[in-house]
């Protein structure tokens, strides 16, 4: 039993738990799912065949599998005319950093095992984290030197200015509510079932939708529309650097997600852990938090099967017109919900 309680503990210290099991590990289980899922819900929405041949018993989805051995086996092209090193780092540093958030929010009240640095600005420092990857896809395909990808660089820069400043100030709305800016305070007063999504639903609803934005969601699939522009950014991209470049998207919406579950969800509530054991005070609710960011990404793929791609000028105007007036509908409604509470 000791040599198994001791396992646990080193399975559940946080860097190894939170950024290697959920965050890398349970960021591709999640894209898998999502891609599936998408293509199975496009199918039988749209009344055509989805995957299927390659393991019809599971719905076809070792699909995903051999796409994913094909990325890894194809030969790795790289232009004469890009500039090699933003290109080919670009990528890489993208993916990698999608996952950083992870790291400095907590998926469960593990200070109560390992002394933790003081993390009284955790939100602040994990909004400013997702804010960079989307600027590595602009260096990337400002790099391709293709006109395809400076035009879905183009685009990626046009939507981060809308999503960016809806989303931090969707989610900021939780600090005057709570007076933190901690996310483990922020969980804790949601506790049991006092969700911010309940309590203020158009900062969640602005919060899902700049989401969707940010990750090139239906209906926003708009820097990379293969009916414009090709691949966007990813033109020039073959081989694993276009896996990270398309997985890199599903990382980024899983890790929205995990915030949002943590923000607006109640992060592992209903579940209250216990004051000592790895397994159920540290890895339960962290696979709780893990369960409601994948139900959050499953939402944002259906989208593909039920919604058309919006023009650049359309998810523009709806940004600017309509989802930064509920962000600060939802901010305003958050205010008086602290001075209320």
């Amino acid at each position: 039993m000791m040599v198994l309680e001791t396992l646990l503990y080193i399975i559940a210290y946080p860097p190894l738990w939170q950024v290697i099991v959920i965050g890398l590990l349970g960021s591709f289980l999640t894209a898998m799912i999502a891609i599936w899922f998408e293509r199975k819900a496009a199918a039988r929405v749209q009344r055509r065949i989805g995957p299927y041949w390659a393991s019809p018993r599971l719905g076809g989805f070792l699909n995903l599998v051999a796409d994913m051995i094909r990325y890894i086996l194809q030969e790795v092209i790289i232009p004469r005319t890009v500039d090699k090193v933003p290109f080919v780092l670009a990528p890489v540093a993208a993916f990698v950093v999608s996952i950083m958030p992870i790291a400095f929010v907590p998926l469960s009240p593990y200070e109560k095992f390992w002394p933790v640095p003081d993390m009284q600005y955790s939100l602040l420092i994990a909004l400013a984290i997702t804010t960079v990857p989307p600027l590595l896809a602009v260096i990337g395909g400002w790099a391709s030197n293709n006109k395809f990808a400076v035009i879905g660089s183009l685009r990626e820069s046009y939507v981060i200015t809308a999503y960016e400043l809806i989303f931090v100030i969707a989610v900021l709305s939780a600090a005057p509510t709570f007076l933190t800016l901690n996310v483990l305070h922020i969980v804790e007063a949601q506790s049991p079932f006092m969700w911010l999504a309940f309590l203020n639903p158009i900062a969640f609803l602005a919060a899902f939708l700049a989401v969707l934005m940010s990750t090139s969601a239906f209906p926003f699939e708009i820097p990379e529309s293969e009916h414009e522009v090709v691949a966007g950014p990813y033109t020039e991209y073959s081989g694993i650097l276009y896996a990270l470049n398309m997985g890199g998207a599903y990382v980024r919406r899983f890790i929205y997600a995990v915030l949002i579950s943590l923000v607006f969800l109640g992060g592992w509530a209903p579940y209250v852990p216990p004051s000592e054991g790895p397994l159920f005070a540290i890895i339960v609710p962290s696979i709780i938090v893990a369960v409601k960011a994948l139900i959050v990404v499953l939402a944002m793929s259906f989208l593909r099967a039920v919604y058309g791609r919006y023009r650049l000028d359309q998810a523009l105007d709806s940004a600017w017109r309509l989802v930064l007036p509920l962000a600060l509908i939802g901010l305003g409604w958050g205010i008086a919900l602290g001075l209320i509470m």
